[in-house]
């Protein structure tokens, strides 16, 4: 087995030492805890980079879907329609505001929520306080589509963009179409802070609303006075500032992802039984993660002998109509999702590796497919 290992996707700091300077600046000015400069500036840096009004930084990706269900007044009983292929981080919040997610299948264009399987979802529900849409591995959903009938039910639109920062639909990014977008800085994401998370909306008084629902909904009192449940939900001032070094260097990760993508793509596309992840001359994707279907291999196969050669890969997501948790809930929809999982593999899609580890991942996947055929 090589001894170096060839990680999906990890943190990677910038060369400048960009984080470092603004940690360095909390601990100098003892802004350790709990907000600071470093939050007010990460919140203002990310809005404007995105082209929206308003950000709120918060612990993780979870807790920004959980405030923004709840901004959307989703409560109990509440019926909030949810893609199935993501990851659980998406349809958890839904419980945690004891709500009923519906589960919808996406399309083979996108791989995210299908329009056709939405608007039959909302057909039956048309009351549904909220659609849950991601842009899984940074593609695009389909979103003038999924925009537009969002608005002729009236209901409220949240984009799970935790894995798409960067990416843009139509020249403009995701995780601003909707009412509210959800951003994610967990340490395998594009850009990371170690874990956080960033809730971003053009409605000014919603993301002021979610501040103070985040800092435990203290009332303005000398002493401490709750009106409301609350909860510990800010980011710290040291997180933010990983997270204003990171935005930096953001621009560089994107094309970075882009050249592994476009790499295994060259290398790669000659063989029949491999496909790509879809590409619409509408999307420009940050490529998060590079994702292959295969058409008659096992994918816990190629993922075992990658595994072997020391080299880091993974299933698709699991969709969550068929999740243990969530299999009695109601699902709308196909077969994509499943079919997706069944086949799906995540490539090595880490922004630190070099071209000879890309080789060394290509040079597997055909040996492999090789020997099975």
């Amino acid at each position: 087995m090589n001894e170096k290992r060839l990680l999906l996707s990890s943190p990677h700091m910038s060369e400048e030492g960009f984080e470092q300077q603004f940690v360095k600046e909390a601990f100098d000015t003892n802004w350790i805890a709990p907000l600071g400069a470093n939050v007010d500036g990460f919140e203002n840096e990310l809005a404007d980079y995105v082209g929206i009004n308003n950000a709120a930084a918060l612990s993780s990706g979870s807790a920004a879907i959980h405030l923004a269900l709840k901004a959307a007044g989703v409560e109990k009983d509440d019926i909030v329609i949810c893609q199935s292929l993501t990851f659980s981080a998406t349809a958890n919040p839904i419980i945690y505001q004891n709500a009923i997610p519906v589960f919808v299948d996406s399309d083979w264009e996108t791989w995210n929520m299908s329009p056709t399987h939405l608007r039959t979802a909302l057909e039956k529900y048309p009351h549904a306080k909220a659609v849950l849409v991601v842009h899984l591995y940074g593609l695009s959903a389909n979103l003038d589509e999924i925009v537009d009938i969002c608005q002729e039910y009236g209901v409220t639109l949240i984009e799970d963009a935790a894995e798409s920062l960067g990416t843009t639909y139509k020249n403009k990014y995701t995780g601003t179409f909707g009412k509210y977008g959800i951003y994610s800085f967990n340490g395998n994401k594009i850009i990371t802070t170690s874990g956080g998370g960033m809730l971003v909306s053009d409605d000014k008084k919603k993301i002021e609303k979610v501040r103070f629902w985040a800092t435990q909904s203290r009332d303005k009192a000398r002493h401490y006075q709750h009106s409301e449940i609350g909860f510990n939900y800010r980011m710290s001032n040291i997180l933010a500032g990983i997270g204003r070094g990171q935005l930096k260097v953001l621009d560089e990760r994107i094309k970075k992802k882009n050249d592994i993508f476009n790499y295994y793509k060259d290398r790669l596309s000659d063989i029949q039984e491999i496909s790509f992840m879809p590409e619409n001359s509408w999307n420009k994707p940050n490529f998060w993660l590079s994702v292959i279907t295969l058409k008659t291999l096992r994918s816990e196969l190629l993922i075992g002998e990658l595994e072997k050669e020391n080299i880091e890969a993974r299933p698709i997501w699991k969709p969550m109509h068929l999740q243990p948790l969530y299999e009695n809930y109601e699902f709308i929809g196909g077969k994509v999702a499943e079919s997706l999982f069944n086949t799906g593999v995540c490539l090595p899609s880490d922004t630190k590796l070099e071209i000879e580890d890309l080789e060394r991942v290509v040079e597997t996947i055909r040996r492999v497919i090789s020997h099975e055929n």
